[in-house]
């Protein structure tokens, strides 16, 4: 409501525009201003704030499942969060594509409409290092996809698939599938260019390692369950408890979880002289006065054993489980 001037105020401000203080166009002009908001015809906002919000906790749910997946499956340790969650033109997201590039192409059944996932071409070499045997160092090297790359990332796609049913199983019971795999963008328009996407963008790393992952939803997609976006439905059909069935399948997955696990012979402190003067057959006399080598869990001493041979491979047999509290000079 208007606020109600005094006479005292009246006076002042008509002394002010007598005096040329106060110009009358320019309070005319910023009224209008104020009345007038811009649109970009662009990139038009069919999704709500609150919508998007949900967007944004259901892939927070969803970077969770996958850094817990790639931990294991690549045995090595990966971090994932999000960065941003917005929405605009398909074209403004088409054209910022890599090439060559790693682009998934996923049937979202029911709802009408495919989705795309992005991930950096570095993040995927890093993949396909870990999945060959390497040890997933970063490369410089921009080159294609081989067939047998191409095979062995769409069987990992492919198990990815049920993470995503189970990041959206509080909004719709979706049945995702891997429809195909893209390398060029130019065969990946799955929507005209002007049409409007949610664009939710995840930061990943695998050890040293880091690139993004682009998961793009068309609005076509997200149209049937616009109403259930929304942070009090997520909330109100959120599960209050945690079910029998729900703590064994997570007992399997943390007993499935692959946990390096290393032998440690011993150690040993010397000076940077004598580093500079070592040659070989000279020896260096370790710390431990016993013949038990030390089996490590992250940074933790957990097993002693020794060591021998198994199958033609080296081998440690444990002689003993070191309890919490135990002194073994970690």
């Amino acid at each position: 409501m208007a606020e109600v001037l005094s006479q005292s105020e009246i006076d002042a401000l008509l002394q002010a525009v007598n005096s040329g203080e106060v110009d009358v166009e320019e309070i005319q002009e910023e009224e209008i201003s104020n009345k007038v908001k811009k649109y970009d015809f662009r990139n038009p906002q069919k999704i709500a704030k609150d919508q998007l919000r949900t967007l944004e906790i259901i892939h927070e749910n969803f970077a969770r499942l996958l850094q817990t997946f790639l931990s294991g499956y690549l045995r090595a340790p990966v971090k994932i969060s999000i960065l941003t969650v917005d929405q605009y033109a398909y074209s403004e997201f088409s054209n910022a594509i890599s090439n060559p590039a790693f682009l998934s192409i996923i049937n979202f059944e029911p709802l009408n409409g495919q989705v795309l996932i992005d991930i950096s071409t570095n993040t995927v070499f890093t993949i396909i290092d870990r999945l060959l045997g390497g040890d997933g160092e970063e490369t410089d090297e921009i080159r294609g996809f081989t067939e047998i790359e191409i095979s062995l990332l769409q069987k990992m796609m492919i198990k990815i698939m049920d993470l995503i049913k189970e990041a959206w199983e509080n909004v719709i019971e979706l049945k995702p599938s891997l429809e195909k795999i893209e390398v060029n963008s130019q065969f990946a328009q799955i929507v005209p260019p002007n049409e409007t996407v949610a664009l939710i963008t995840l930061n990943i790393s695998i050890g040293s390692v880091e690139g993004m992952i682009n998961v793009c939803i068309p609005y076509i997609v997200l149209e049937p369950i616009l109403d259930k976006l929304s942070t009090k439905f997520w909330f109100s059909n959120a599960k209050k408890d945690i079910s029998e069935e729900d703590m064994k399948i997570m007992r399997k997955r943390i007993l499935q979880t692959l946990v390096p696990i290393r032998a440690e012979l011993g150690s040993s402190t010397i000076n940077v002289k004598d580093i500079l003067n070592l040659q070989s057959g000279d020896v260096i006399r370790l710390d431990d006065n016993d013949n038990l080598i030390k089996m490590k869990i992250g940074s933790k001493v957990k097993f002693l054993g020794t060591p021998g041979v198994s199958n033609n491979k080296m081998a440690v047999k444990i002689v003993k489980v070191v309890k919490d509290g135990e002194n073994n000079n970690e």
